[in-house]
């Protein structure tokens, strides 16, 4: 398919700003795929459409502080440094994105806090895109609990307004563990843990794996063919215990749904020559986009997404082009919140 077929006119005021009050009390729009069926719910009854053995994978990646607010040595610019991976904990390298660019060179010191941080640039990458070694004596975990402490909630730019303390806690998933992603993964943001714990009590299973989302996925798709589309490279890890929760309900033929594109994108990645879920532990640059045969996914949670973006396009991959373009046309029409703090659909 063609990059222009993912194009359309979404009002400015529908991408939410802020998360709703409580969790579970978003939107959910519930799209039956084979029936061509559309419903309007609310989050909290996503545990209706979903039953004993049936299994919901979410991400348990955990979003760091990443964004260092500071300044350059001698003449005191401010800087805005995105953390964006490490590359090594040995010599505290980082890969980042600056701002302004043209004023970061090789070789100059930034400082971060009140010094408490120096970092020195190794490398231009890109035009934005910088190597950083931060001039630290300690662990790794203690870089890792300074650069929390300094840094700031990595919110999209999209959402135009700043950060503000609850979006440390909101921009998480209650479930969020392993550290290592710049991006929330966001369909998850509407889980309570009460609902997790119902969706438990009656017989669903829930199994998590990890996939440290980065940037990419907010960047716009800017290639018309998209086959030719290069996807950023994102670490993925799957235990066994995941792959035979997930197996067990294949074989029972029962729901494996995932919680976000990022999860889908993690499964389609690991599975077996049998057919099933594998585990793994690795890196991946899978991108999925219509027409794409899910071999282990059966259903997919996942919030309203940006026109020409990379999880719109697998959205529609497993609900199908023409019924999901329907259903967004239809969201807009009712006012859905869409982006990160939106609202949520659920494909069956």
């Amino acid at each position: 398919m063609k990059l222009s077929a993912f194009k359309f006119d979404l009002p400015a005021k529908l991408i939410a700003s802020h998360p709703v009050e409580n969790r579970d009390e978003s939107r959910l729009m519930v799209v039956h795929k084979d029936a061509g069926k559309i419903e309007h719910k609310y989050f909290q009854d996503v545990i209706n459409y979903l039953g004993e053995d049936d299994t919901l994978v979410v991400n348990d990646t955990k979003v760091f502080s990443a964004m260092l607010y500071g300044n350059k040595e001698k003449t005191g610019a401010q800087i805005e440094v995105m953390l964006l991976r490490e590359l090594s904990e040995e010599h505290h390298l980082w890969d980042t994105l600056v701002d302004p660019a043209r004023k970061i060179r090789v070789g100059n010191k930034l400082f971060f806090g009140n010094g408490e941080l120096v970092a020195e640039v190794l490398d231009n990458t890109t035009s934005r895109g910088r190597t950083l070694k931060f001039l630290f004596d300690g662990t790794t975990e203690e870089l890792h609990s300074i650069i929390e402490q300094l840094g700031s909630t990595p919110l999209p730019k999209e959402i135009k307004r700043k950060v503000a303390p609850e979006d440390r806690s909101r921009y998480q998933t209650v479930y969020a563990q392993q550290t290592g992603a710049v991006v929330a993964p966001t369909a998850g943001l509407h889980f309570t843990p009460h609902l997790l714990k119902r969706l438990e009590l009656q017989g669903t299973h829930i199994a998590s794996l990890t996939l440290h989302i980065g940037l990419g996925t907010l960047r716009p798709v800017d290639v018309e063919d998209l086959s030719k589309y290069k996807v950023d490279s994102e670490f993925l890890s799957i235990n066994t215990a995941t792959a035979q929760l997930v197996n067990q309900s294949l074989d029972k033929n029962k729901r494996v749904c995932a919680v976000g594109t990022s999860t889908a994108k993690a499964i389609e990645a690991s599975v077996s020559a049998a057919g099933g879920l594998k585990a793994n532990h690795g890196w991946t640059n899978k991108f999925i986009f219509p027409p794409y045969p899910f071999k282990v996914c059966t259903s997919l949670i996942t919030n309203f997404h940006l026109p020409a973006s990379a999880p719109l396009m697998t959205a529609t991959a497993l609900g199908g082009y023409d019924l999901l373009m329907e259903a967004y046309q239809i969201a807009i029409k009712e006012k859905y919140r869409f982006f990160v703090y939106g609202d949520a659909m659920l494909i069956l």
